[in-house]
């Protein structure tokens, strides 16, 4: 993947609070807490494997890790949600980590979402948190689009990217987006808000309550704008390890890596 532009901020105190925006605009339509003790599998399904049961080796991006449903790499506890990566001899890989999605039950066309998560760090690893039309309406990868609310490559841990994909199928596809870097510290050093506002023919991305990218340019093969982005799309949170964008762990990538979600919550506008 290629990100474009840069955008560095200053983010504003990390609380739990909702700002005076998001009570008058906004409505709570979808969330979760992870106050209990097990993931809410009423709102996540577990993606397990090397991708290859989805027709995407190593996930599409020649990642290292199988991902898996066990405690060791995914569980709920003290309201958080903790994403696990471990170097481990598992079902002929090297790694193990997470990834959940809410597909068919957290399905959105529009809304603000917000994510208050605390990032890992160290060569090759890659947390993300996205968004993928739940039908590929007009066609397959990136005809029908992925939003990108927040990666970061593990070797610039204060720095954080948001990216959108469209255009035509893969090859013939494009990507737009922006990066935010904080002004001290790593986004493994503490919790931080990462918020996507999408509109119709508009996205907009905000660390902290900052905003930094605005998208409102776009196309793809066959479809007039908005599309693709004009379809429900769910939400994604993994934890990779390696690939073609990270690179590889190396000899300072320390294991286990952990990615900790406070909460996720989904609005729509009034």
């Amino acid at each position: 993947m290629i990100y474009l532009g840069s955008n560095f901020g200053i983010p504003a105190d990390d609380v739990r609070v909702l700002s005076n925006d998001t009570q008058s605009e906004y409505t709570l339509v979808w969330s979760d807490e992870f106050d209990g003790d097990y993931l809410d599998q009423t709102k996540w399904s577990y993606q397990e494997g090397t991708g290859t049961d989805y027709g995407l080796t190593g996930w599409g991006n020649n990642e290292l890790q199988y991902y898996t449903a066990r405690k060791e790499n995914i569980y709920v506890k003290d309201g958080k949600l903790h994403l696990i990566a471990i170097e481990e001899d598992y079902e002929s890989m090297n790694f193990t980590s997470a990834r959940i999605r809410t597909i068919n039950q957290g399905d959105w066309k529009y809304g603000k979402f917000e994510i208050r998560a605390k990032l890992p760090k160290g060569q090759g690893i890659w947390p993300a948190i996205w968004m993928l039309p739940t039908e590929n309406f007009y066609g397959g990868w990136a005809a029908s689009g992925e939003i990108d609310i927040m990666e970061m490559l593990g070797h610039e841990p204060n720095i954080i990217h948001g990216t959108i994909h469209y255009g035509g199928e893969w090859p013939n596809n494009t990507q737009t987006g922006s990066k935010y870097k904080l002004p001290s510290r790593n986004f493994s050093d503490d919790f931080h808000v990462f918020t996507l506002e999408w509109e119709k023919g508009e996205l907009n991305w905000y660390v902290d309550n900052n905003h930094y990218q605005k998208i409102n340019n776009w196309h793809t093969d066959s479809y007039a704008f908005p599309a693709p982005f004009d379809q429900k799309f769910h939400m994604l949170l993994n934890l990779a390890v390696g690939g073609d964008w990270p690179g590889n762990p190396d000899s300072t990538t320390e294991f286990p890596q952990k990615m900790v979600v406070d909460y996720v919550r989904v609005y729509q506008r009034n």
